[in-house]
């Protein structure tokens, strides 16, 4: 039998692809000159991935309501710049991989001028989406916005990674509690506040109050940071052929890890930790909140 996040996933990852692959991004004014640039977005839009961020966004959504299809714009919008960061994250200038989701980086084959312009263009269409295609009044869509910007800017995913980049090369092995807050604080935005900011949107676009966005943004900030965990983990000990890149490559980078801080095991008992946390939080939903916490184990147990 299935569990409530397979079925989660086999009802909304489909319509989910389906929308994405539905989105235009050709230049009618640039015309066959464009097209490069459309065909850049849309090779790594389309690659796959676990589409978590918009997966989430969804199950936030459903918590309050049921038509979930008049989420996908806002879903897409969270895709959408995850899908940038990535192919930012590669290019050479950051952490220079060859590899993502299994097959060649966007800079690879597109080069790195096109990569550049290819991320730039999902993260602008982002917002044009979630101003123009979502179906609700101005004073939400703003809203919408405005956390779809916190949640990628500089005090979120953009913040963090300029975290990551500055940590790199230093003397990790000077265990202190201060290493300890800044790992934290680099993951909690660099993964954690896009995961709490899809969870917002759902909730923002239903209507949700106050508590329950309270409760999903700090279930949101734990879950990210054991996504990050669970990542430092498998970079070490992972299977190169299921994750669809190099293993080792943030050890050869010198980056700060919960690996390279604290060891595999501390990593783990941290994951453990994390994982109770956020089935403690969502408590309260009950039964609703059975996907959230599916997912949680998910993110915990995961190979890729």
């Amino acid at each position: 039998m299935k569990g409530p996040l397979e079925l989660c996933l086999q009802e909304y990852v489909p319509v989910i692809n389906e929308f994405l692959r539905g989105l235009q991004f050709t230049d009618t004014l640039g015309g066959r000159l464009a097209a490069p640039l459309a065909e850049a977005m849309h090779y790594s839009v389309d690659a796959g991935g676990k589409r978590l961020r918009p997966v989430l966004t969804i199950m936030a959504y459903r918590l309050l309501a049921e038509d979930w299809q008049r989420a996908l714009p806002v879903a897409a919008a969270y895709e959408l710049v995850h899908t940038y960061s990535l192919i930012h994250d590669d290019l050479p200038a950051m952490d220079d991989d060859d590899l993502r989701r299994g097959r060649p980086t966007n800079h690879k084959v597109y080069g790195e001028a096109m990569a550049v312009l290819a991320g730039d263009a999902l993260l602008t269409e982002a917002f044009r989406l979630l101003a123009e295609d979502v179906e609700a009044g101005a004073t939400t869509r703003i809203k919408l916005i405005s956390g779809l910007a916190r949640a990628a800017g500089r005090d979120g995913m953009v913040g963090g990674q300029a975290i990551d980049i500055l940590s790199q090369g230093k003397n990790l092995h000077a265990m202190s509690a201060q290493q300890g807050e800044l790992l934290e604080v680099l993951h909690r935005r660099k993964t954690g506040a896009m995961i709490s900011g899809a969870l917002l949107a759902g909730v923002d676009l239903a209507g949700g109050n106050a508590s329950l966005r309270e409760r999903l943004a700090e279930f949101g900030s734990v879950i990210g940071l054991a996504f990050q965990v669970a990542d430092d983990i498998l970079d070490e000990v992972g299977d190169e052929a299921l994750l669809g890149k190099e293993i080792g490559s943030d050890r050869d980078l010198g980056k700060l890890t919960f690996v390279s801080l604290f060891g595999l095991e501390k990593a783990r008992q941290k994951l453990v930790e994390l994982h109770r946390q956020a089935l403690g939080l969502l408590e309260p939903l009950e039964e609703k909140g059975e996907p959230l916490k599916a997912l949680a184990d998910y993110i915990v147990e995961r190979d890729r």
